[in-house]
C-alpha cells in the first residue's frame, strides 16, 4: 500500500477530489495547512501598508491506495492540481506497512 500526500492550492481541492473519484478512489483526508516553498511567502498591501505573509494557505490531501493504484492516483492529482504557476504544490508518496479498519477489524487492502 502507498500513502499519497499532496500539498495543493485550496481552490484546486474540488478538482482533485473529482479526479480521484473518477479513478475509483473515494476515501481521502483533507487538512488545511500553511507553508511556503521556493516562493518564501509574498507581500500584501493592506490600508496602504505593506505586510509580509510568510505562510501561504494550502490544503493537504492524503489518500492511501493499493500499490498498483498509486501511479494513477498521483497522475490524477498532478493533472487536477496543475496551474503552471508558482506554488502549485508537491506530492509525496510513501509506503504503508499496515492498515486496519477499526469498526470491522479488516486489515491490509480490505481496510482501505
Amino acid at each position: 500500500m502507498k500513502k499519497i500526500e499532496a500539498i495543493i492550492k485550496p481552490f484546486k481541492l474540488d478538482e482533485v477530489k473529482e479526479a480521484l473519484h473518477d479513478i475509483g478512489i473515494s476515501g481521502i483526508t483533507v487538512t488545511e495547512a500553511k507553508g511556503f516553498g521556493r516562493q518564501k511567502g509574498h507581500t500584501e498591501l493592506y490600508r496602504g501598508a505593506e505586510y509580509v505573509v510568510d505562510f501561504v494557505p494550502k490544503v493537504k490531501v492524503e489518500v492511501v491506495v493499493a500499490a498498483d493504484e498509486a501511479e494513477r492516483a498521483v497522475e490524477a492529482i498532478k493533472n487536477a492540481a496543475h496551474t503552471g504557476r508558482i506554488g502549485d504544490g508537491k506530492i509525496f508518496v510513501s509506503s504503508v506497512e499496515e492498515a486496519i479498519r477499526i469498526r470491522t477489524g479488516e486489515t491490509g487492502r480490505d481496510a482501505i
